[in-house]
């Protein structure tokens, strides 16, 4: 089985890239297994002080492995989904998002459930789960609690697309820089990171992220429910084959 996601340490980082590029870094199962896999294992070194969270290929993450979830296979990965967001922001060591390209549905969990995330000015982000007769359930435990509440209710209502900027003014993402400069904020945040010690940043980790493991963790299994028993329903099958087929769902005709 071709490996997803990859590890690399070096010099006090673990850098952990998704690349499963053939559909888009979707949320499958194989890519998050992988990627609870290399946090845990960067959680547990010596070696890595700071975790870099990447992708390759064009798109960051186009969220949910629909292709599984229209195919008879169901989605029943919300625990994995869960367990995934809440490792990255429970680890004790921090966790920089470096996302180049579209950032769509369950790859902005991502994105809340970390530390720091830098992107790129121009880089497109949706929460599309509405316009397929779904609701962003899981990705709202780590992205409710960072964004203005009026911008999340017209993004999550309307599934409209948004730009690095109006991320970072929303409060979803840390910087966003123009695409040339990711490298080098990346290595001055680093840079940053590397001067703390380790128990500084593991203690700072958790006095910032107490109230997020919380709030995962007394509402995961709620949003779970609701975001498995959704893809179940008619009307969320109809809406993933219209985007699959790239046609109107029925409610739009």
């Amino acid at each position: 089985m071709t490996e997803l996601v990859h590890l690399d340490i070096a010099d006090g980082v673990g850098t952990i890239t998704l690349d499963s590029q053939e559909n888009r870094n979707a949320l499958s199962a194989q890519l998050m297994d992988e990627l609870l896999t290399h946090l845990k294992t960067c959680g547990e070194s010596d070696d890595v002080r700071a975790i870099v969270l990447t992708n390759a290929g064009k798109v960051f993450c186009a969220g949910a492995d629909l292709k599984t979830a229209t195919s008879g296979g169901g989605m029943n990965t919300g625990d994995m989904m869960v367990e995934m967001l809440r490792t990255i922001a429970a680890l004790p060591k921090p966790v920089v998002v470096l996302a180049r390209g579209p950032v769509r549905a369950g790859g902005l969990g991502i994105v809340g459930a970390a530390d720091i995330a830098i992107v790129g000015e121009d880089q497109t982000f949706a929460f599309t789960e509405a316009r397929l007769g779904l609701t962003p359930a899981i990705i709202s435990l780590t992205t409710l609690p960072r964004m203005d509440q009026r911008l999340a209710s017209r993004w999550y209502l309307t599934g409209e697309t948004f730009d690095g900027k109006a991320a970072e003014s929303a409060g979803l993402v840390s910087r966003a820089v123009p695409a040339d400069q990711l490298d080098a904020v990346l290595k001055e945040t680093l840079d940053g990171l590397l001067q703390a010690s380790p128990q500084g940043l593991a203690k700072t980790k958790e006095l910032l992220g107490r109230d997020l493991v919380r709030h995962i963790d007394e509402n995961g299994t709620d949003m779970v429910t609701l975001s498995e028993g959704l893809f179940a329903s008619d009307e969320a099958r109809e809406g993933m084959l219209a985007f699959r087929e790239k046609r109107k769902p029925s409610w739009q005709q």
